[in-house]
């Protein structure tokens, strides 16, 4: 990265307080930036808690506004004159979505209008880096039998695949979108090629896929999944209780998504589009074993009392490519990608039998979601074309969480004493 070239630069982030915003801050503090963060509006006057947690509250210039009224936002922009404006504002929760559409088209789709269309009445000539996501990709084939499944389930299939399998993902694959989160940064990402289009905005599309790290929301399922580790291990639950475990994701830290959105702002080309993601793709039940065993629980085997299922040694590492792509991923993994095992609702459970006894993973009806994405795996040739790498491992963003989780808790028992 340049870090001459973002010595002095003004810098607007959109949504500074959300998870991402506090990171994206610390980083361009750290290379010289006057980094700008619009927040929503707060009635106890108080300063964001992700923002004190990375330390930046207090370095960066805090304004008020709502990204739905035309005049708010264009007060923002008023008073932090952006040469970069990385616009990070959304409603994120893909479940949050189902139950409250309307809100999340509004925040997302109506706030990003809002935007474009003050940056263009004012004639300014930023840079925009808009956080789109890999949510947008939904529904993604990997054999004939899945997309067999996929017309059996669905009906209907829109756009029809070209050739499968589809993966991995590049910014040429269709778009099947399958939340109403995922519809609304559809919705931004085609403002943000209108705007470049209709009147020369200087507008850069990131499809992030999942990142992760310390201060993830708790609704999200890694920090579901490592503050639930962390309480079996505290002793005050005995089992772990979770949705579909058997969901892949390209999991990456959040620190290797906020180098992208500034590589992206230096040197992406307007009107482009770029994925970042890690190259590899991991199942929700790794995730969960690979918390276990980083807090001390080996896990031999795991197997479902209902059904018979049995998996010996799952952590096993594995590096066989799939679909051409090598990457590390674990024996379960394995066996899911190919058929070989999967665990549904009417498994009811599975038990892992650890070094440390024998820890329940619990189904949860109601937090399976409506449409689900199968699995995603991030092809990132094109941002690693203009230099971007990925520095953090699937362990290392694990290990992050559990660490947070357990400050969380000695920040509780001091303030309760």
């Amino acid at each position: 990265m340049n870090e001459s070239f973002w010595y002095g630069k003004r810098v607007l982030i959109t949504g500074v307080d959300g998870f991402v915003g506090p990171y994206l801050a610390e980083y361009l503090l750290a290379m010289g930036a006057k980094v700008t963060g619009q927040i929503r509006r707060r009635a106890d006057g108080r300063y964001p808690q992700s923002l004190i947690e990375r330390r930046v509250a207090l370095q960066i210039q805090l304004v008020e506004a709502d990204l739905n009224d035309i005049y708010s936002v264009a007060s923002v922009l008023d008073s932090s004159r952006p040469e970069i404006i990385f616009h990070l504002a959304s409603q994120s929760f893909v479940a949050h979505s189902f139950a409250q559409p309307i809100e999340t088209f509004m925040v997302n789709t109506m706030g990003t209008a809002s935007l474009l269309e003050v940056v263009r009445v004012k004639k300014l000539e930023p840079v925009i880096v808009f956080a789109g996501s890999s949510e947008e990709y939904g529904l993604v084939f990997v054999s004939e039998a899945d997309y067999s499944e996929a017309k059996r389930r669905y009906g209907v299939i829109h756009p029809e695949p070209k050739i499968i399998p589809e993966l991995p993902i590049t910014e040429e694959q269709p778009l099947r979108p399958m939340s109403p989160y995922a519809v609304s940064k559809v919705h931004g990402e085609l403002l943000m090629h209108n705007y470049r289009q209709a009147y020369g905005l200087r507008t850069v599309v990131s499809r992030g896929f999942n990142h992760e790290g310390a201060g993830r929301g708790q609704m999200f399922v890694t920090s579901e999944i490592t503050r639930q580790v962390m309480r079996v291990k505290l002793g005050e639950a005995d089992r772990i209780v979770i949705g579909n475990v058997n969901a892949f994701r390209d999991w990456s830290h959040v620190k290797d998504i906020v180098r992208g959105y500034c590589m992206l702002a230096e040197k992406g080309v307007p009107g482009d589009v770029y994925n970042q993601g890690s190259m590899r793709t991991n199942s929700v039940l790794t995730y969960i074993l690979l918390s276990l065993e980083t807090v001390g629980y080996r896990v031999r085997r795991i197997f479902t009392p209902k059904s018979g299922k049995e998996v010996i040694d799952p952590t096993q590492k594995d590096t066989e490519p799939f679909l051409g792509v090598s990457f590390e991923k674990t024996k379960i993994d394995r066996l899911l990608l190919q058929r070989r095992v999967e665990f549904t609702l009417g498994d009811t459970m599975i038990v892992a039998d650890t070094d440390g006894g024998e820890v329940i993973i619990q189904f949860d009806e109601n937090r399976f979601r409506k449409a689900e994405v199968p699995i995603l795996l991030c092809d990132s040739s094109k941002i690693q074309a203009i230099g971007f790498t990925i520095q953090h491992s699937l362990g290392s963003i694990i290990q992050d969480q559990l660490n947070y989780y357990l400050s969380e808790e000695k920040r509780k028992a001091v303030t309760t004493r």
